[in-house]
């Protein structure tokens, strides 16, 4: 990453890496975050690097590192590092005005104007927006309130695998044992229920039978009089479970899931915080599904550039709640009005939807050579979210050391990627939208690379029993 002699602005550079990582200067700062910041820190334990500054799908450290950014801030970088059109946007407003609280001010209106009309206009007209704290957690906070409130009743449905925050109301929805099991007394009222998924299932519980018998079940404990669960005050579900490893829904479950809902008037919560805003190629995940939830959550990628805000979108029979009910200070920020306003206008001028489908496509042809290799036990995804499930050929299990030494060495030769999964087995990608054909191309080259190296050091000393190759699931298709 170079300095432009003529504007002082970033210009990207092809990754390149000098000497161990962590480098000397980056070595410094990661002792001073451990001797300072606290032990919940997760990221710069497995790719440890200090960063300086970023460019578009480039980011480089404070050693002169250049690394392929390919988890782009947990997919919150829709447009890439410092756009600089959305940049200038933010400035603009920082000398107008910066905070609000929930005053109207022209540019929330122009926030709200631009995120209904990303809706189908029969959807939008039923449609509220709720200003949330700026986390996707606290919008899953909202929307469970929302759904509370509005019903009259307490319990939640949430599913396997799962993930929707480390709130206390979101950590109790979501599937992750670890995060909550040293956190005494969370929700209760929570039931969870296998997710029927495109096949083959991640390793966890399923309903082996199949992604329509997963809905069967549910409706029968939800209507069965001795099934023991009282009629909830919401389902809440992720289209494509995210950090649960790239885990996406059956197209047949999800319409199952949608008509027993309606069925039993109980409000769908769709949590769209990491697919939303045109990470799976359209503009939420579930429109490929042609359903339409009660209550959708966003928040990751409405700015585009990582400025932080979270909203609720609700059909509006549900507005019930009180003046304050759900309340947070940073709901009138300002700037990421502006940047949010700025994002959709670049995405519809540039079709980057249309480049998220494009990419998506690449990636997936290119991947799908990773199914020969017999500790691939899956490649899925779709648009610009994929996960490669790396599990060990002989028993299954999911192989977590492997997945971090592909990590590793991925980072070492310039890529940066994120795992997830069961164990962190699940190799996870989530570029900028706006990402090129030749950053994929290379990225994947790397990523393929390192899956190579890293699985025949592996396979040397272990068990090689082939298991059989496993089909590309695209999200894009369904």
């Amino acid at each position: 990453m170079t300095s432009s002699p003529h504007t002082g602005t970033l210009r990207p550079a092809w990754p390149h890496v000098t000497g161990d990582l962590p480098g000397p200067r980056s070595a410094a700062l990661l002792a001073r975050q451990e001797q300072w910041e606290s032990r919940a820190r997760t990221y710069p334990r497995s790719l440890p690097v200090a960063l300086a500054k970023g460019s578009g799908s480039f980011v480089q450290d404070v050693d002169g590192n250049v690394f392929i950014d390919f988890l782009a801030g947990a997919g919150v970088l829709s447009l890439g590092h410092s756009h600089p059109e959305v940049v200038r946007s933010v400035a603009l407003q920082l000398d107008c005005l910066s905070h609000g609280l929930d005053f109207p001010t022209p540019v929330k209106d122009a926030f709200t104007q631009a995120q209904l009309s990303m809706l189908e206009p029969g959807l939008r007209s039923r449609m509220k927006v709720h200003f949330c704290g700026p986390t996707g957690a606290n919008a899953v906070e909202a929307a469970i309130k929302l759904c509370k409130t509005a019903t009259g009743r307490g319990g939640v449905i949430a599913f396997h695998g799962g993930f929707h925050g480390s709130t206390h109301a979101a950590m109790a929805v979501s599937g992750l044992v670890s995060q909550k099991a040293p956190v005494p007394d969370g929700m209760p009222g929570v039931h969870f229920f296998p997710y029927g998924s495109l096949g083959p299932y991640p390793a966890g519980p399923a309903c082996d039978s199949g992604p329509a018998e997963c809905a069967d079940y549910l409706n029968r404990a939800l209507t069965d009089g001795l099934g023991g669960i009282p009629l909830p005050a919401a389902v809440i579900l992720e289209v494509v479970q995210g950090e649960g490893g790239v885990v996406i829904a059956h197209p047949e479950f999800l319409r199952r899931v949608r008509e027993l809902t309606l069925a039993l008037g109980v409000p769908l919560i769709v949590d769209e915080v990491q697919t939303g805003c045109g990470r799976t190629g359209t503009w939420f995940a579930f429109e490929q599904y042609g359903i339409e939830p009660d209550v959708i959550v966003a928040s990751k990628a409405l700015t585009g550039i990582g400025i932080p805000a979270a909203i609720l979108l609700y059909n509006s029979a549900l507005d019930t709640w009180a003046p304050g009910a759900h309340i947070g200070t940073f709901r009138g920020n300002q700037l990421a009005f502006a940047a949010g306003v700025e994002t959709i206008r670049i995405i519809r001028r540039d079709d980057v939807l249309g480049n998220v489908r494009r990419r998506g496509e690449q990636v997936a042809s290119r991947l799908a050579e990773l199914l020969s290799n017999p500790w691939v036990r899956d490649v899925r995804g779709g648009g610009l979210m994929w996960g490669i499930e790396l599990a060990h050929p002989g028993s299954g299990r999911p192989a977590a050391r492997l997945a971090a030494a592909v990590q590793a060495h991925a980072l070492r030769h310039g890529l940066i990627v994120e795992r997830g999964g069961r164990e962190d087995a699940v190799i996870r990608i989530l570029p900028p939208l706006n990402v090129t054909a030749d950053v994929i191309h290379t990225a994947c080259a790397i990523l393929m690379d390192a899956i190579h190296v890293c699985s025949s050091q592996t396979l040397a000393g272990s068990d090689r029993t082939t298991p059989g190759a496993s089909p590309l699931h695209d999200g894009s298709q369904n």
